[in-house]
């Protein structure tokens, strides 16, 4: 039966989740059980695809991307596929009406990764964040506002400046391997190989105002969400925090992360600060 093997198809993208980002998925248990699955369909579907332009070295990247890119396409058009990942998110997709457009997006920048090395103008790293980040923050709102078009609309904004302010954590934390694994320079203007005060403060004052924006869209999420993202928001603060407080030269040459009992703190002390509206 169809349903059987959608149930695997979810638990492989629930497997995805846990297995490559630790940080995502405690988020994304403090979100309702009517929506988490969704979200777990929603990052299996971006992770495969990063995975492969980032990860799969040793192998012809372009071919499998595109594979999977018509895969992509046929699971949409047909809502089925034999990739459970794939079949997972065609399913969300369709259950909340995504736009077709978010889904391109992402691939195109996912595919700018494949050749291209430096971003030199604000106007292609905003394109390119845009891509890569903003519109999956506009493909989990879709199913936290369930569908609500009129909700959404309000909420987009806010929900593409968290998921800048996410990705230019991502880039600040990931200076070491982009640049010295992946040959990639995301921030314009910056010279990395130099990395000095004033640009690592340019940049974090950049994140910090996203994250003031984000945070006001947190505060009108639906109950079913607010609680999960804005456990995202509390370890990715905590986390621009650390890199506030290092060196550039220590950025530049080793991942800072947060502490799994940090998390837990973390975790503590954000419920309280929900429970009592302190957000």
């Amino acid at each position: 039966m169809k349903a059987l093997f959608d149930t695997v198809s979810y638990n492989c993208s629930k497997i995805v989740t846990k297995t490559y980002s630790t940080s995502f998925s405690f988020a994304t248990k403090m979100l309702a059980t009517s929506i988490r699955m969704d979200i777990y369909n929603i990052y299996g579907f971006v992770r495969f695809a990063d995975e492969i332009v980032d990860s799969f070295h040793g192998y012809d990247k372009e071919v499998l991307f595109n594979r999977f890119s018509e895969d992509l396409e046929h699971a949409l058009n047909h809502k089925i596929s034999l990739n459970p990942i794939l079949n997972a998110f065609q399913h969300t997709f369709h259950t909340y009406n995504i736009d077709k457009n978010l889904v391109d997006s992402f691939m195109k920048s996912m595919r700018l990764d494949l050749h291209k090395n430096a971003y030199l103008s604000e106007e292609e790293y905003k394109s390119y964040i845009y891509g890569s980040a903003d519109v999956v923050g506009l493909m989990c709102l879709k199913v936290f506002v369930k569908g609500n078009d009129e909700k959404y609309k309000e909420l987009k904004d806010t929900a593409m400046s968290l998921g800048s302010a996410f990705q230019k954590v991502n880039f600040l934390r990931d200076l070491k391997a982009d640049f010295d694994e992946l040959n990639r320079s995301y921030f314009p203007n910056v010279d990395l190989n130099n990395l000095d005060e004033n640009s690592k403060q340019h940049i974090i004052d950049d994140i910090e105002q996203d994250f003031e924006k984000g945070l006001s869209g947190i505060k009108k999420l639906p109950i079913e969400a607010k609680f999960g993202v804005f456990m995202a928001y509390r370890y990715y603060k905590q986390l621009l925090k650390k890199l506030k407080k290092t060196p550039a030269l220590q950025i530049r040459h080793a991942r800072i992360r947060v502490s799994n009992p940090k998390k837990v703190e973390l975790l503590m002390r954000g419920y309280v600060k929900y429970q009592l509206n302190l957000m």
